[in-house]
């Protein structure tokens, strides 16, 4: 079969959202190691975290409104080339009140990414389920990869050792989609930037019911999501008993099962529909939490992370939902525009779920999380059972 170039922009996209992932996955596993360097709390370090996230978040609508005027491919590169330098600053930050700021900025160059190639692939593709699954892939790779890898780094040469990985990870990336990619043209490259940030027609789509009740769903999916992220080797460590190399391990391996499974994800939702596969996401993730708290034993945590990894790769399923109910026209700031608005409030998982360890332990914080999914699912049971038409 011939390789076809949307495929290569594919695989570019796909890799470029493997280094912005890398960058910000590497600081979970040291998360132990950074908080006895600088003397902070889980709450306080999930609180910096919490701030990466928002910043993440708040990065995309801004992206997808720049990328309708000067194209997907140079914000891309600003995003990874971006990344690159923010985790070489974070690397040598000196003092907490610097690494907060650094961490804050990583998440804001790397945010520039997601939409904007979002955008760029239902550009490319008809089946944008697929597509999307296949990108959302370069996060769990890196979740694979990385977190290992920074452990053993953290471990043998220090934390700043560890977070430098994002460098290395994201230098040859970029040049690759130098090379790759070819120049697109920009779909707004005439409208004012002004126009696109005025309140009104902003308040008007998020307004959309079917808009407005994905972005709720979004909204607690991603909270669960960002928490998982920044915390699941420190649970596994304090909750679980688990070593720090063996957590780190068992984190590599939710995200290898969010790579495998997140294609199966996007297309299992352009066949039965975005509704029946977010659901059935939300399911196998609570089960994933529950066995985790519940069930003793190592076998016990391979399934549950298997069930967890499954579960959190709910974006294949859930995210077409919104390119469904935008226009051509406003797929790439619209889109920007609710992941800045989902994912801002959702980067909130992570200060939450450590202020909840601190104050009741990491079995009372997990629960919650547990407990935030189900809430999903049943309001996607509801919408469907009474025909709402959200």
């Amino acid at each position: 079969m011939r390789w076809r170039y949307n495929e290569t922009v594919l695989a570019a996209c796909t890799l470029a959202f493997l280094a912005t992932m890398a960058a910000r996955l590497v600081i979970s596993p040291v998360v132990p190691q950074i908080t006895a360097a600088f003397g902070v709390s889980n709450a306080v370090i999930g609180l910096a975290l919490t701030g990466m996230w928002m910043a993440y978040f708040l990065a995309q609508f801004p992206s997808g409104v720049l990328a309708d005027r000067y194209g997907e491919r140079r914000i891309i590169l600003i995003a990874v080339g971006g990344t690159a330098i923010a985790s070489a600053l974070l690397a040598f930050a000196p003092l907490f009140p610097l690494f907060v700021l650094c961490v804050i900025a990583l998440g804001f160059v790397a945010g520039l990414h997601y939409s904007v190639a979002t955008s760029l692939l239902t550009r490319t593709y008809d089946e944008i389920g697929a597509a999307i699954g296949v990108h959302n892939s370069g996060g769990p790779v890196a979740g694979l990869v990385v977190p290992p890898v920074a452990a053993w780094i953290g471990v043998r040469y220090g934390w700043r050792a560890a977070i430098a990985v994002g460098v290395v990870v994201a230098v040859p990336i970029f040049f690759l989609f130098i090379r790759t990619v070819r120049p697109i043209d920009p779909q707004r490259p005439d409208q004012p930037m002004a126009e696109r940030f005025e309140l009104e027609p902003l308040v008007e789509l998020l307004g959309r019911p079917k808009i407005a009740f994905t972005v709720a769903l979004a909204v607690l999916g991603d909270f669960v999501w960002q928490a998982v992220a920044s915390f699941l080797p420190t649970f596994l460590v304090a909750y679980r008993g688990q070593s720090a190399t063996t957590a780190s391990l068992v984190f590599g391996g939710y995200f290898l099962v969010q790579g495998i499974t997140g294609v199966g994800v996007g297309a299992a939702s352009d066949r039965y529909g975005r509704d029946v596969a977010t659901a059935g996401c939300m399911f196998l993730a609570v089960a994933g939490i529950a066995v985790l708290l519940a069930v003793p034993g190592l076998p016990a945590v391979a399934g549950a992370v298997v069930l967890l990894g499954i579960g959190l790769g709910w974006g294949g399923a859930l995210l077409p939902r919104f390119m469904d109910h935008l226009s051509a026209a406003e797929r790439s700031a619209g889109f920007g525009l609710v992941r800045t608005v989902y994912g801002f409030v959702g980067a909130l998982g992570s200060v939450v779920t450590g202020t909840l360890a601190d104050l009741f332990g990491w079995g009372v914080s997990f629960g919650f999380l547990a407990a935030l999914l189900a809430l999903v699912f049943v309001a996607l049971a509801v919408n469907r059972t009474f025909s709402l038409g959200y």
